[in-house]
């Protein structure tokens, strides 16, 4: 799987990752939170490829990212930037199809990915919409939809990183987005997915990692990590950690 092995990114001479161990692991959805500068999205760029480390390595299946073709490595790995913009009036159903690029899977099948994924992402209401038609929120659902049609329909060995995914949602499709990264979890996919929401992490993590300035400042359950001191030390943030009456995981709530 996707293994991140003693990780420095440097810009200039200002390093904003450093020392940074992590495996994501089949069937699991791993939480990434911390304060704006953390690193989170360094982090996630540096996991595909867009960022160069500066020491340690990233690795799929023991070998270096750059060692796998994009193709092959695009059939493994999906994801989903903090922004996605097109300029194109392409309709709804053209913009998920090109999450079955990497593919060779017909286009009967893939036509019946894509209605798949877009049901998955409550966005099958949308089809045959031109994308500049739609909303923010609505033309982030489709680009879940696009990288759950790249997986689709999961699986282990498949990995998907999300950057803020929920950031444009209204609350209930926050619940959705988040419910549909769950279930391709559950079919054996590996996770990421980077939040701000402490509560939503809290419901759909497995586990998680704080950053603080560039650095780990916690990795473990949900129980582990969202504690009041090292909340309050990452984020200056004074909060009441209480058991969710009914899931039984962690809530959070501001003092």
């Amino acid at each position: 799987m996707l293994r991140v092995e003693q990780l420095e990114i440097r810009r200039g001479q200002q390093v904003v990752l450093s020392g940074i161990d992590l495996q994501l692991r089949p069937g699991e959805v791993l939480g990434v939170l911390g304060p704006n500068g953390a690193g989170k999205s360094t982090l996630l760029a540096a996991m595909t490829g867009e960022l160069l480390a500066s020491a340690g390595q990233v690795t799929l299946d023991q070998r270096a990212l750059d060692a796998w073709s994009g193709p092959e490595r695009a059939r493994r790995l999906a994801v989903l930037p903090q922004s996605s913009s097109l300029n194109f009036a392409f309709r709804v159903e053209e913009v998920v199809a090109m999450g079955r690029l990497p593919h060779d899977s017909g286009r009967v099948r893939d036509a019946q990915i894509v209605q798949q994924a877009l049901q998955a992402a409550d966005a099958a209401h949308l089809a045959g919409r031109s994308y500049l038609a739609l909303s923010g929120g609505e033309r982030q659902r489709v680009h879940l939809a696009r990288v759950l049609a790249q997986l689709w329909p999961g699986g282990e060995g498949q990995i998907l990183l999300l950057d803020e995914p929920t950031s444009m949602l209204d609350p209930l499709h926050q619940h959705t987005c988040l419910q549909a990264v769950r279930r391709l979890a559950e079919s054996g996919a590996a996770v990421l997915v980077i939040l701000h929401d402490l509560n939503l992490a809290a419901r759909y993590c497995d586990r998680l990692l704080l950053l603080e300035q560039g650095r780990a400042h916690a990795l473990g359950t949900p129980a582990e990590v969202l504690r009041a001191e090292p909340l309050q030390a990452v984020f200056g943030l004074e909060v009441l950690v209480q058991t969710h009456p009914e899931r039984g995981h962690p809530l959070i709530v501001a003092r």
